[in-house]
């Protein structure tokens, strides 16, 4: 089993914590993330695009000119696609792009993006994380002490309304609850911390 430093919100090593070997002790599958990271950004597409066809582009009621007798190619409005302000032929519109992989593929994508953090060295435990205001310089305190200024995902297995109002004004930092963990925010954040609460509630879910 992988063991972590705990720390408290000053930076202060408070003791160590063993991680479960299904959830944060196996080897990352490369192939397995890339799909649920292409799956989570093809949920996030709008899919809003649209062209209009010759059925929506306005006008072109009446026929140009008669069918016969005039030494021009027979034409039916004016706008049909091959016209300059004609409708669009085979344009995108408006569609969802999301899709599901299978149950087992999603929950081995985030087993393998929780113990690749564990291998680099970005998982932080936090013994508890309790702000006594919603100020987000108590916030940037907190990851200044843990080093992780930059960017930072923090996980926590209850959502203190303080610590959720002083995260909003930082842009690189994002608190989630465990029950929320994806592959996409955790290996986009250069660091993960995660509380106690939080690491033994992601055993529980994903350790079956």
């Amino acid at each position: 089993m992988p063991k972590v430093t705990v720390y408290d919100m000053s930076g202060k090593e408070v003791g160590e914590v063993e991680l479960a070997d299904k959830v944060f002790g196996i080897e990352p599958n490369e192939a397995v993330l890339h799909d649920a990271v292409v799956m989570q950004q093809a949920s996030l597409r709008r899919g809003t695009h649209a062209v209009k066809n010759r059925s929506a582009v306005r006008g072109g009621g009446r026929k140009p000119w008669k069918q016969k007798g005039t030494g021009r190619a027979r034409q039916g409005s004016i706008r049909s696609p091959q016209w300059v302000g004609g409708g669009v032929v085979f344009g995108p519109t408006p569609r969802s792009y999301a899709y599901k992989l299978p149950k087992k593929v999603r929950r081995l994508a985030i087993k393998s993006a929780l113990s690749s953090k564990v291998k680099d060295q970005e998982l932080l435990v936090l013994d508890n994380l309790t702000l006594e205001q919603p100020k987000t310089r108590e916030m940037v305190a907190v990851l200044k002490s843990l080093g992780a200024e930059k960017k930072a995902l923090v996980v926590t297995d209850s959502l203190d309304q303080n610590a959720a109002l002083a995260v909003r004004n930082l842009p690189n930092v994002k608190l989630i609850h465990a029950d929320g963990v994806n592959v996409l925010d955790v290996l986009y954040h250069d660091k993960l911390i995660m509380t106690r609460g939080a690491a033994s509630r992601v055993e529980e879910v994903f350790g079956q």
